[in-house]
């Protein structure tokens, strides 16, 4: 439940921050660069609402990890970036 949280305070943060850059460019004060930031983020809310169609229907359980299995298959990532786990790089300390 922690780690829940923590991804959805971290959407939380990264779409405000999107909105803000957005917000920004309607008056020409947002760099290209933050524009990239902001589309990877819009992208990020539309996975989200996406799984959450799928999490409302009967046996989401079982539908929701044969969705995300299918899609890495083709090489598309269905999840929200702040829910992906994050793997230790090579030679990281943390590394068990």
């Amino acid at each position: 439940m922690l780690s829940l949280k923590l991804a959805l305070h971290q959407e939380k943060v990264e779409t405000r921050e999107m909105l803000d850059i957005y917000k920004r460019h309607t008056r020409g004060k947002a760099s290209k660069e933050e524009l990239a930031v902001a589309h990877a983020q819009f992208f990020d809310v539309l996975r989200g609402i996406g799984l959450g169609v799928f999490a409302i229907l009967p046996f989401a359980p079982i539908t929701i990890p044969v969705i995300v299995k299918l899609g890495r298959l083709v090489g598309v990532e269905v999840i929200p970036s702040a829910f992906i786990a994050k793997k230790p790089l090579k030679g990281d300390s943390r590394e068990l």
